[in-house]
Order: structure tokens, then sequence, then C-alpha cells
């Protein structure tokens, strides 16, 4: 029998729309979620020259899938964009990792050797679809799950407070922090390091067609006085007296912000990249799943990150570019702190406080800003890694070629 080749998962080319506010009248208010989706898709298409029949399957995370984000939005979008009716897709939901999730399984399908070429992305429109959409009036629950947490689970807000009061992280921290994610984000951006990755969408509005171009979330007029003026944004008596430890330090400005948009990856088999005339950018060599308790909720990434480099016999000084999702200001802080990473390596290009958070598509941003990020300060090792409800997190480690 002929020893079989090792197969190695290479990202080709990663596109995205400009992130809107997940509210009625922003950039992306008009748009449809499956034309949304579409348009990236037809984007990477168009940017890399691919055969769209070339494309074995479309792997979308998408976590509100209700109302006009049901009924698998990846397959109306494959659909909506054009391509040949022959192109499966599957939509899944890992909340907030629902992109990085769907970038993981193309490459482990790459690997395993169930795809040669794939594409993986997300979208989510929550001015559209908004959170706990697909909640309303059921309990999702169960009288099992209630027996083993009693007072109930927490929002992720709250969460993001029991963070902040267990790592100390004082409130000054968080707010300095989200500054500095504005700061970055409009420096890339004026710079146009990001640039590269954002498809320019038209919208269709009543008073006619409208380009959506650049991230709408990005506060550049924002200052240390602003955020500090801000009030708390999940006080609550009633939690209050349940965790008397809390201080009450999040708020709007150093919490992600609400957002629509979508994000979509090519991936291939190494060795069909070379046949197609098309350059690897990264291969994504290295992955991890962790949970945690569900009532801290969103600290998962500090176990995943572990796990991942020690699958991939890596320290942790040895990673040039970290992309940690910035859910709230604590969540990235108390990470840092729990691994020793360093600060300056960790979302270089500003993170969702500044550029918003879809949850079905953040995944997608992440990666686009930590393939900017190598390429641009020439590093080999990037570590993205997620927070997502109910405790969980994904790690992907990627190296540029």
């Amino acid at each position: 029998m002929a020893p079989q080749l090792t197969r190695r998962a290479v990202v080709i080319d990663v596109v995205r729309s400009p992130f809107g506010r997940g509210r009625p009248g922003g950039i992306l208010d008009g748009i449809h979620p499956v034309s949304l989706y579409a348009e990236v898709l037809q984007a990477l298409v168009g940017r890399t020259g691919i055969d769209p029949v070339l494309i074995e399957d479309v792997i979308t995370g998408c976590v509100i899938q209700v109302g006009e984000q049901a009924g698998n939005i990846g397959r109306q979008a494959v659909l909506a964009a054009g391509f040949p009716h022959s192109i499966p897709a599957v939509t899944l939901d890992r909340k907030c990792g629902s992109a990085q999730q769907s970038i993981d399984f193309a490459a482990q399908g790459i690997i395993a050797g169930a795809y040669d070429v794939v594409v993986a992305g997300g979208v989510e429109m929550m001015s559209l679809v908004p959170m706990r959409a697909n909640r309303l009036g059921r309990d999702n629950e169960g009288p099992l799950l209630r027996r083993r947490y009693p007072d109930g689970l927490v929002r992720q807000g709250i969460s993001a407070e029991l963070i902040a009061a267990r790592f100390q992280l004082s409130r000054e921290s968080l707010d300095a922090f989200a500054l500095r994610s504005h700061t970055l984000a409009a420096r890339a951006e004026d710079s146009g390091i990001t640039e590269r990755s954002v498809h320019k969408v038209p919208v269709p509005r009543p008073d006619g067609e409208r380009i959506a171009e650049w991230d709408e979330g990005l506060r550049r007029d924002t200052t240390l006085e602003k955020l500090t003026a801000l009030k708390p944004a999940f006080h609550d008596r009633a939690v209050g007296a349940a965790y008397p430890e809390i201080g009450w330090k999040v708020t709007a400005g150093n919490s992600s912000q609400v957002s629509d948009g979508a994000a979509a990856v090519l991936l291939m088999e190494e060795r069909t990249a070379t046949r197609l005339g098309l350059r690897p950018r990264a291969a994504i060599t290295h992955f991890a799943v962790a949970a945690d308790d569900p009532i801290m909720m969103l600290t998962a990434i500090i176990p995943a990150t572990r796990r991942l480099l020690a699958r991939a016999g890596l320290a942790l000084d040895q990673i040039d570019a970290w992309e940690v999702n910035e859910a709230f200001a604590s969540v990235v802080l108390a990470w840092q702190q729990a691994t020793g990473a360093d600060l300056d390596r960790v979302n270089r290009y500003g993170g969702a406080i500044a550029l918003g958070h879809p949850v079905g598509a953040s995944g997608g941003r992440l990666f686009a800003n930590l393939l900017a990020s190598l390429e641009e300060g020439g590093g080999r090792y990037g570590v993205q890694t997620m927070c997502e409800s109910g405790g969980m997190a994904n790690a992907t480690l990627i190296e540029r070629l």
C-alpha cells in the first residue's frame, strides 16, 4: 500500500462585510441576512478567481436561527449568490464562536480528507433578529438543569462582572482597555491594514441604494473621560444580593457592541491550491475546544488556550499575534492575567469593543485581523480564541506561510 501523504489545510483568502450597529438605522439596515452573506460569498469567489463549482461545502455560523435567519441560512446564501445548486451548506451554532467553529470544522475536514475546497464563515443581523429571539416565551433550561443550578444561569454581563471581581480588575483598567480598542482600530483603518478584508456592501434603502464601507461602531472621538462617565449596564439589586462581590464596573463602553455583519474564508488542501495556481496565506494547524463554569461563563478561553499550546508543543512567547474576542474588557484582561501573554501582541487592530460583535460572524473578523497582524508584523504563529455562552471556548492556531 502506498504511503498516505500528509494533508494540510491552507487559507487562500478571507472577506468580511463592514460591521454595522445592530439597530434600526444602522449602515446595514435594509439588507436581508441571506443577501448580506451572499454578497460576502460572491466577493470571496470574485477576489480569488476560483470556479465556485469546486466548492464542496459551505459551513456557516449563525446563532439566532429564527425569522429571517432560519432554514439553513448557509444554503440559502449559496443559492442567493448564484452558485451552482450542487454546492451543499450547513449552518451551526456554537454561540459567539460559531464562525470560528465553522473555520475549524472546514480545516479539520480538509486534514481528514473529507474536502479539498471548502468555504467557512458566518452571518448575524442583530438589528433584524435580536438576541434571545429564539427563546421568547420558552423554557429552554428544563427541570434537570434547574435542579443543578437552582438560582439559574446568569446573563453574560453578570458573568463579566463576576470575572472583574474574581480577577480584581479595576473600572479604570476596563475603560483604559476599551479606549485602546478604539484607538488601535482607528489606526488600523487609517493605515489601510484592515481594509484588505472588507468588502463594501450595497444596501437597498427606500431613498436609494447606499454603500456600507466602514465599520460603524468605531468611536474616534471617545476619551477616557467619556468612558468613565458611563453607568454600569447590568446593575441589578437582586443579582447584587446573590453575588455581593460584584463591584458593578461593566458598562456599554467596555463591552462589545451589538452588530450586523458577515464573513467568509476560502480554505483548500495545500496541493489543490498549488494545482490551481493559488497562493496560500496561512495554514490552520491545531484546534482546541474547552468548557468552564457556566456561571463565570466567559473564562473557558483560559483552558482552551493552554490546551491548544500543549497540543502544538509551543510556548506562550512563540505566539506572535493573538486575537482574543473582546466580548467584555474584563474577559481579555482576565485571560491575559491568567496566561501571562504579552498584551502588546493582543488585538493589535482593535476588537469587538470598537468594531462590533455580530455573534455568528465575529470569528471571521478575528481571523482576518489575526492573518493581517502576522503578515504586517512578519510573525509566524497566531492564535485566535473566543469565549462563548454556556461556558465554552474555541482556540485555533494558524501559521503564516
